[in-house]
């Protein structure tokens, strides 16, 4: 089903925005089925419309995302070309056609996270994780949440993946975008934050590993030149304190 991602399909809608769903809630998305013929194990459920507010009888959109719903059925959700919607977004529109919880893949990411940082006796040293899907070395970081600010998601993935509680300093932001797997188009923001100690305590579902580096040392581990880039600013910003 991830498949149907960033492709244009026509949609039938059956159940126009303001009408009752079949579980007696008001659809606060236009929803309806697929119009064109396509393979049995690509044509979802049913079909989200998010980004028209008015009802409509037909649309033409994009695939933005694709859900799995707890009974293991796919939808689809589209919008028109120019709207981008991520994962918190989406999920807020569509609850209100599910009992249960549902997981999403969306066509764009938005993440934040930081370039933490701890300065002790023994020097200057920048905390890297290492996550568990990629096997990269990097910065802790992750999605927005419902109605976050990217600093709250940025204190929030640190100290969910660190246990760390950390302090922004004002003035650093890099801001990075990318496409991930040909497709899913990802925006990044990384602050620049100092942890009080060292006392890391990884999240063990997410995290394989940490280590507290030297600059040299850490710019040297990093596999991506987008991530050696933010470091060498990060730094370079520290610097001149």
């Amino acid at each position: 089903m991830e498949q149907l991602l960033d492709k244009f399909i026509r949609v039938k809608v059956t159940r126009p925005v303001g009408s009752v769903f079949s579980n007696g809630r008001n659809c606060d998305t236009n929803y309806g089925e697929i119009q064109q013929s396509m393979p049995g194990a690509l044509k979802p459920h049913g079909v989200f419309v998010m980004g028209v507010r008015h009802p409509v009888r037909q649309f033409n959109g994009r695939v933005i995302a694709v859900i799995t719903a707890a009974d293991e059925k796919m939808y689809a959700v589209t919008a028109p070309r120019n709207h981008r919607y991520i994962v918190w977004q989406i999920r807020r529109a569509v609850r209100f056609a599910f009992e249960d919880d549902f997981d999403i893949v969306c066509l764009y990411e938005r993440s934040c996270g930081a370039v933490v940082f701890n300065h002790s006796d023994d020097g200057l040293r920048y905390l890297l994780i290492k996550n568990r899907r990629s096997s990269n070395w990097g910065f802790p970081k992750g999605h927005m949440e419902d109605r976050e600010s990217a600093e709250a998601t940025a204190r929030r993935e640190v100290l969910e993946e660190t246990g760390l509680r950390v302090r922004l300093l004002p003035g650093f932001a890099c801001h990075a975008e990318y496409t991930m797997a040909a497709r899913v188009e990802k925006s990044v923001t990384i602050f620049l934050a100092q942890a009080s100690d060292r006392r890391t305590t990884i999240q063990q579902a997410e995290i394989e590993d940490y280590l507290w580096l030297s600059y040299d040392n850490a710019l040297q581990r990093l596999k991506f030149a987008n991530d050696r880039t933010i470091l060498r600013k990060a730094h370079a910003f520290l610097m001149k304190e």
